[in-house]
């Protein structure tokens, strides 16, 4: 049975294995990430509606670009429980191995969602199909609230 995190405005199920750590609420943003037991995780973010989905993307890449000299970036884009999502598919080394993340991004109900999702290669394509539902549960169970309607 999948655990679920049920934070307001970010409400998502995921593996009842995995880690839920970094519940983050500030100024700008609310956060919430997932590790897998292997390393890999999972993160969402919920913005203002004025943001942007593809400057907050673009963010990511820029701040992963400094990080890693090696980094390929492929601009993309996906649907998720219907809703259209920009973004970028990332490759880079980190301590000799090859890695894969995924930065996702739309304005949905009230506010702007942004998903990143990163694992080893060797983990990257099992965990695919997992990722994925966690972000669909997340995009399905998006609720229309207003930015920071809730205490």
């Amino acid at each position: 049975m999948p655990a679920k995190c049920e934070l307001p405005g970010l409400r998502f199920q995921y593996p009842e294995n995995w880690t839920l750590d970094d519940v983050v609420h500030d100024s700008h943003s609310d956060s919430v990430t997932v590790y897998s037991p292997s390393g890999a995780f999972w993160s969402a973010a919920r913005y203002p509606p004025s943001a942007e989905p593809y400057v907050l993307a673009r963010a990511v890449v820029d701040a992963m670009r400094q990080e890693y000299d090696s980094l390929e970036a492929h601009q993309t884009r996906d649907t998720i429980a219907g809703h259209e999502l920009v973004g970028y598919d990332l490759f880079f080394y980190c301590l000799d191995m090859t890695n894969t993340a995924q930065v996702r991004a739309a304005s949905i109900r009230g506010s702007t969602c942004v998903v990143f999702q990163q694992a080893e290669d060797h983990d990257f394509e099992g965990l695919g199909p997992v990722f994925r539902a966690m972000s669909t549960s997340l995009f399905s169970e998006m609720q229309d609230l207003p930015w920071r309607s809730y205490s």
